[in-house]
This record gives structure tokens, sequence and C-alpha cells, in this order.
């Protein structure tokens, strides 16, 4: 049997020719989210803090809301753990809020925002993408921010599975020399609207003539994270949310935050009848610094 003839991208086209095509698209069609009008370092932390496994559409009125609060690590820092937790209520994963409160009180004695790779990776909870996002968006310098959906793109404009360490090389050699802060959003918008997890829009990609994954369509331009290298910051997807450990702190921080005092978690959060589930879970919660006994009653902390 002949075999079928599949179609070529174009490996002709340059990689100015890719860059511009994503540019000219990202200038027309990428999101106008507020952050990007500001180069406030601190308040482009607070939304790649807030952002981390939350939807956008969830962190926009949260992330003002806390800049009218909290402007800036100063206001942040003087704040109480128990407040910043209160307010956090609705994006999930309190941990970040701890450590972006310890991160306020670190720089507001630093005297000064940390404006290095190495500097900002010293502060809580503020990883590889973290810190090249603030020095892509905040000071504008040019080093390639890479996420989940920044990864797929990569992966699939060359048709193979790449680890951590591959996409990074690949997002490095795709970042334009001075365009670090309008090349990374347009590659977080192409992920993100068009080359998409699930169904993505090929017809709509300004550079699907320059893709291999468009002629071949292979389910393997996937990345793949390598747990043991941690350079690129692609993240993994998470597991099931309803009856999970993850849900029950939730509810639990809740009660606190509404309470002065919960006396009895395992009643109030639904876990009359696993009693033993929801002292394990108050003791996580209490050994990762989110909240405290008093009284033999749960707070949060600092109350």
């Amino acid at each position: 049997m002949a075999q079928r003839s599949v179609p070529s991208p174009d490996t002709t086209a340059t990689r100015t020719e890719r860059t511009d095509e994503v540019l000219s698209w990202s200038a027309a069609h990428g999101r106008d989210l507020p952050w990007r009008h500001t180069r406030d370092p601190w308040a482009v932390l607070v939304s790649e803090v807030m952002a981390q496994q939350t939807q956008v559409e969830r962190v926009i009125p949260k992330w003002m809301a806390f800049l009218q609060r909290w402007p800036s690590p100063h206001e942040c820092a003087a704040a109480s753990l128990g407040d910043v937790l209160r307010f956090w209520e609705g994006l999930g994963y309190p941990r970040r809020a701890k450590h972006l409160h310890q991160a306020a009180k670190l720089i507001a004695g630093q005297g000064r925002f940390p404006g290095t790779f190495s500097s900002l990776l010293a502060l809580p909870g503020v990883g590889q993408y973290t810190a090249r996002a603030v020095l892509a968006f905040a000071f504008e310098q040019d080093v390639a921010v890479v996420d989940t959906n920044t990864a797929r793109v990569l992966a699939r404009w060359e048709n193979r599975t790449m680890n951590r360490s591959d996409v990074q090389a690949a997002a490095d050699a795709a970042l334009p020399e001075g365009g670090g802060w309008a090349w990374n959003q347009a590659m977080l918008d192409l992920g993100a609207l068009i080359c998409t997890r699930t169904n993505p829009k090929c017809g709509a990609c300004p550079v699907s003539n320059m893709c291999a994954y468009r002629y071949l369509a292979s389910s393997s331009a996937v990345p793949v994270p390598d747990p043991a290298d941690g350079t690129s910051g692609v993240s993994t997807r998470q597991s099931a949310f309803v009856g999970s450990d993850r849900q029950y702190r939730g509810r639990i921080l809740r009660a606190a935050a509404d309470e002065p005092a919960v006396c009895d978690v395992a009643v109030i959060v639904g876990l009359a009848n696993d009693s033993g589930r929801a002292t394990r879970l108050v003791e996580s919660l209490i050994a990762d610094g989110l909240a405290a006994m008093s009284g033999g009653c749960l707070v949060l902390p600092g109350e």
C-alpha cells in the first residue's frame, strides 16, 4: 500500500518571521489583563502568585482588591497572616498566601524589591517560573517565561516530547532580543487561547504553517515534566478536588475565618463520622503555619 503523503511545515520560515507573526497576533488578540498595565514588581508578584493554579477570571477582582488594601510589601508585611488568609478565601491553595505574606516581610525588611533571579528565588514560594515572570514583566528583562501552556506550544512547534530542561532551552532560543515582555505575554496567550490542550484552534494560529504538530497531528507532542529537573516550571495536572484533603482543609480555614474560634472542627466541616481525618487535617494546617490552637479551639495565625 502506498504511504499517504503528509504536507510539511514551512521549514524555510525564519525565527524572525515566526516572531513577527506571533507578536502581530498578540497585539490584535492578546488578553487585556490588568497587571499588564503595570511594571510595579509587587503588583506583578501578587498576580503571579494568585494565578498559580487559579483561573484568571477569578484572580482579576481579587488582585485589584488585594492591591487596594495592601499596595506595597510594607502594608502587607504589617498585616497579620490571619488577615491575609481571610482575604485569600476563594483562591485556593492558602499556602500561597502565607508565602506571599512572608515574602512581603522579607522585602520590607530589605528596603527594596529584589531584582535578580537568585534574589527572587530566595523569596518564600517563589520558584523558577515566578522569578522569571517578575524579571520579564516587572523589570522587562529578556528571560523566557515558561508555563504549561507555553511548553505545549514549544513542544508542538517541533512535534516532540520535551522534559523541563528541553522546554526551557527551546523557550530561551525562541526569545527575541529586546522583546522579552511582549514575547512572553504573546506566548502565554497563544497557549491559553489557541494552542489548547484539547481541540487546538490551528486554523486561527498565526504560525500554523510553521508548526510540525499542525501537519503531523501527533498526540506525542505533549511536554512531559521531569521531576528531577526543575528548570522550566512546567506544572502537572491537579488531582481531583471533591472529597480531597485539599477541599476539607479549605473548609476548615473558611470556618476559622468566619468565626473567632472553631471548637468542633469535625462537625462544622462535615467530618463528624471521620474525626480522625479532621484531627489529621487540623494538625497539617497547624504544621504549615496556616492555623493555630487557642484555648482548645482553632484560630487563624496571629488572632
